[in-house]
């Protein structure tokens, strides 16, 4: 007998993940470095005074290139983009629509989705797991008792856990709008911790 069982645990994230960024144009490639250190800068003294530790902060895309629009077919002078993005681990939730109004307000403009997470998922696992199981095997003596037949041993089995972590999107502009908030309102909702289980039992006549 060959069954499946699927078990659920829903859970309250306990942790967040950023990506913060901030992108800044100059003539010259100097000029636009120049400004972006000084968000840059601003915004990590800003996550740090919100007690995001440092070790939490992380630059994971930097970016320097020229770039040029044509205006009614005219040329116009290439100017130079600088793009710094940092990925922010936070561990109070509380904190989140706080943070986000204070990067915004020192110059960041490209806040890319929010993603909540289960910083420990032992135990929900555990849970899932066994809800799975229970599952099963209530099906296997099901189909047994309705064809007239038993148990035998256990064959085989196969666990599959499934937890990913889910995105509140955001758009690249969307940073510059949370200035004007006292504070960004920001739910963490629930996540669901999942677990897929297969059985197959031997057959007794």
């Amino acid at each position: 007998i060959n069954v499946s069982g699927v078990g659920m645990v829903q859970v309250v994230p306990d942790i967040a993940y950023i990506y913060i960024g901030v992108r800044s144009e100059g003539k010259t490639v100097a000029e636009a470095l120049r400004k972006n250190n000084q968000s840059a800068k601003a915004i990590q003294d800003s996550l740090i005074a919100q007690k995001v530790a440092e070790k939490d902060i992380q630059t994971s895309t930097f970016n320097i290139y020229p770039q040029q629009y044509n205006t009614a077919g005219q040329a116009v002078p290439t100017f130079y983009v600088v793009e710094n993005t940092v990925y922010v681990t936070i561990r109070d939730l509380d904190s989140i629509g706080t943070i986000l109004d204070v990067v915004a307000s020192q110059g960041a403009n490209s806040i890319n989705g929010i993603y909540f997470d289960l910083s420990d998922k032992s135990k929900a696992q555990e849970q899932a797991r066994q809800l799975a199981i229970g599952e099963a095997r209530k099906q296997a003596e099901q189909i047994a008792a309705l064809t007239n037949v038993k148990l035998g041993k256990l064959i085989s089995i196969n666990v599959y856990l499934s937890s990913a972590p889910y995105t509140v999107e955001g758009k690249g502009g969307g940073a510059m709008m949370t200035a004007a908030a006292p504070a960004v309102p920001v739910s963490t909702g629930q996540m669901n911790i999942s677990a897929n289980v297969n059985l197959v039992y031997e057959i007794i006549q």
